[in-house]
């Protein structure tokens, strides 16, 4: 599915968030013409627990999706239990109700419909989409897994040997593993600098007892958002939906407040040594902006034509003109508060130094000069293009809706993006680009590879920590961090 935050390369959401909005039954109308992009009429209920309930009837296809979130997610592991949330997650379709692992799978097979859940850093997630004439057997299935898991301690010790297993998987490819040591980096603390699934560590620690507590103290119809979205009757899902989710108790945990995180001053360079590597990856950040940053608009177009489309400054510098890499990209992982902003790439190992060098160079001549206009324009196009296909698909829509719910974002904010897109200036994105790319002297660099071979190329951008890729990410941050104070 998808991480419960909002990711920005340009104009994509890559990534969702959850929960929060306001209440009662209240209708919201339609979308303005004039954008090119619309949203359909949607009811938004509070049931008597706190749960949110929105539902948009789309009856182009015989289909309903579905997106239900319950707020929390990762940033309520305790120390030491990283990756609990996630497992809690996981574990909710292996086994609720009367039913097995299997049977849950089945029953969703068997009709042909899409069933799946999971954590993520803002939240749980149980999604699926369904045709109209399963919807009894969808709601079933949602209602198991959402008040009625098992947590079978067959299923959770698999479930826990194979995450483990998984995180050295995920080592022998560096792109799916580099962000995890930018934002542990980069937050230190902070919960954001967690990862999601823990590390080979923390999740040996856990035992069932802490996915039940989880489950207990974080799950509860205060922390509910669901949206439907498609073919069915909004008052007779309203009806169905309070009977199912309305008595649904509060979770036992308040909900985890989250201060704002702080930028890092000076270069940390964090060296991750991988002998067999043949590339060096590469992740420079710090702190970014948040999902609601007044700016948000005018850096979209600046982060765009800087590292977020295939034509952008940065691929063009190291993928198009130089052939030092296959691609090279910027992001803002957006949440509640502020996320990270990076920009990475990979290049051979003898071309280490020329390819950092060259990422910083142009890095440091957009966050000076900005956008020439010939590439203003063109981003701005290439957004106003790319935007409407990702509001098409009821799956789409239903995470629209959740997003705007979670952020208190009114419908406008999907609508009328396009127009502000077409709003914003070049004199509007100069101090946007000063205040949301970090300085080029406050950058952390998280460097994978032959630690032999890229030692010394190292030390010329900061002061370095090394540690074996092996180690788990956690433990190896924090001592990096230890030592760098």
């Amino acid at each position: 599915m998808r991480a419960l935050g909002r990711l920005r390369s340009g104009a994509a959401f890559a990534a969702l968030a959850c929960f929060a909005y306001l209440a009662t039954s209240v209708a919201v109308g339609g979308a303005s013409a004039a954008s090119g992009v619309s949203l359909p009429p949607a009811r938004e209920i509070r049931l008597p627990n706190g749960a949110t309930v929105i539902l948009a009837e789309k009856r182009d296809v015989p289909m309903i999706a579905f997106q239900a979130w319950v707020r929390g997610g990762s940033l309520a592991d305790p120390p030491g239990k990283e990756g609990v949330a996630s497992l809690t997650a996981d574990l909710l379709m292996k086994g609720a109700g009367r039913r097995s692992a299997a049977e849950i799978a089945a029953a969703a097979d068997g009709v042909g419909g899409v069933f799946a859940t999971g954590g993520g850093l803002q939240a749980s997630w149980v999604q699926g989409e369904f045709l109209t004439r399963d919807q009894a057997l969808m709601l079933e299935l949602l209602g198991d897994v959402l008040l009625r898991p098992t947590f079978p301690e067959a299923e959770f010790q698999k479930l826990k040997e194979q995450t483990i297993e998984s995180f050295a998987a995920a080592k022998d490819t560096p792109t799916a593993v580099i962000g995890q040591y930018g934002a542990a980096m980069v937050f230190g603390d902070h919960p954001y600098g967690r990862p999601m699934a823990g590390d080979e560590a923390t999740v040996r620690t856990i035992t069932r007892e802490d996915v039940l507590r989880s489950y207990r103290d974080q799950f509860g119809g205060d922390r509910l958002l669901l949206v439907m979205v498609g073919d069915f009757d909004a008052r007779s899902m309203e009806g169905t939906l309070r009977r199912t989710f309305g008595a649904w108790p509060k979770a036992a945990a308040p909900l985890p407040v989250i201060a704002a995180p702080k930028r890092s001053s000076g270069r940390r360079v964090l060296l991750i040594d991988k002998p067999d590597a043949l590339q060096t990856y590469f992740w420079i950040g710090n702190v970014g902006i948040a999902r609601t940053d007044p700016d948000r608009d005018a850096i979209d177009v600046a982060n765009t034509g800087f590292g977020g489309s295939y034509t952008s400054l940065l691929n063009t510098e190291l993928r198009i003109k130089s052939g030092l890499t296959y691609g090279a990209r910027s992001t803002f992982a957006e949440h509640a508060e502020a996320g990270s902003f990076s920009m990475s790439s990979y290049t051979k190992t003898e071309s280490t130094q020329r390819a950092l060098d060259l990422a910083l160079d142009t890095y440091r001549a957009f966050r000076s000069s900005g956008l020439d206009e010939r590439r203003f324009l063109a981003t701005k196009q290439y957004i106003q293009g790319q935007y409407p296909p990702e509001i098409e698909t009821a799956d789409q829509i239903a995470g629209r809706f959740a997003e705007l719910a979670y952020y208190a974002l009114p419908r406008e904010e999907v609508t009328g993006y396009m127009g502000r897109i077409a709003a914003v200036t070049p004199e509007a994105m100069k101090p946007a680009i000063a205040r949301a790319f970090p300085p080029p002297e406050d950058l952390t660099m998280i460097l994978i590879g032959n630690a032999a071979k890229i030692r010394t190329i190292a030390r010329r951008y900061g002061t370095v920590s090394e540690a074996p890729i092996t180690a788990p990410i956690l433990s190896t941050v924090r001592t990096a961090r230890s030592a760098a104070r």
